[in-house]
C-alpha cells in the first residue's frame, strides 16, 4: 500500500484545515491521520491506492476556503501498517 507524507504551510492553523483534510481524505476512501505542527505547519500522513492520494495531494494544494495554502512537500513510500480510518491527532512539539 502507498503511503504519502506532507508538510502543508501557509495560513493552515485555525482556519479548520485539519477537519477539512480529514473530511476529503474520508471522501477519497483514504486513511491515516492529519495534525498541527508547532511551526505553523500542517503534519499529514495519508494511505491509499497512488491515484487517489495523487488527487488527495491536488486537494492538499488548494486548501479549504478560509486558508492559504503556500506549499505541500510531499513523500511517497510504501505504507508499514495500515490505519483504521482517518483521523486528526495531537499535536506535534
Amino acid at each position: 500500500m502507498k503511503e504519502l507524507h506532507a508538510y502543508v504551510s501557509g495560513r493552515v492553523q485555525g482556519v479548520f484545515f485539519r477537519a477539512w483534510t480529514r473530511n476529503q481524505a474520508r471522501q477519497l476512501g483514504l486513511t491515516g491521520w492529519v495534525r498541527n505542527v508547532s511551526d505553523g505547519r500542517v503534519e499529514v500522513t495519508a494511505q491509499g491506492p497512488d491515484h487517489v492520494l495523487k488527487m488527495f495531494q491536488r486537494r492538499l494544494g488548494e486548501g479549504p476556503p478560509m486558508s492559504r495554502v503556500d506549499g505541500v512537500d510531499v513523500t511517497y513510500q510504501e505504507g508499514d501498517e495500515p490505519f483504521a480510518g482517518f483521523e486528526i491527532t495531537a499535536s506535534s512539539r
